[in-house]
């Protein structure tokens, strides 16, 4: 079982099942969500997440059309984002995981607005935009 919080604590999370590779997004709206120059987002299924406690603290902003980004209202930190057409997912910021982990990044998506000041140095595959579904790659 996989454990995550918030900064303060107030939300807690498990996860159980794998978790998939981590997906490293450089775009603008998820560096200013984030205050870094790429957010680590993990696909989680939404059956597989469960809260332990915090729910009345959690909150949602909806930057663009279709999608929220989910916070805990007391210290601030960001947690998931979801596709309000796709239910069944959501996709957890790695950062908030209580312990280390399997997963490793898998690319990099949206590096044509990425930070300038930083420097993508590995040799993980780069996507101008999103990157391509599964059943693309």
């Amino acid at each position: 079982m996989i454990t995550g919080s918030c900064l303060c604590g107030g939300v807690a999370y498990r996860i159980t099942g794998a978790l998939q590779p981590i997906q490293l997004c450089h775009c603008q709206q998820c560096r200013k969500a984030q205050g870094t120059p790429f957010v680590s987002n993990i696909p989680v299924l939404r059956s597989q997440f469960e809260l332990l406690r915090g729910t009345d603290l959690l909150k949602e902003y909806s930057a663009s059309e279709g999608k929220g980004r989910v916070f805990c209202s007391h210290c601030g930190s960001p947690l998931y984002s979801h596709r309000f057409n796709d239910p069944t997912v959501i996709r957890l910021r790695a950062g908030t995981l209580d312990q280390n982990v399997a997963s490793r990044p898998a690319f990099h998506a949206y590096t044509d607005s990425a930070a300038n000041w930083w420097l993508i140095n590995d040799d993980l595959p780069q996507y101008a935009q999103a990157a391509p579904t599964t059943s693309e790659k």
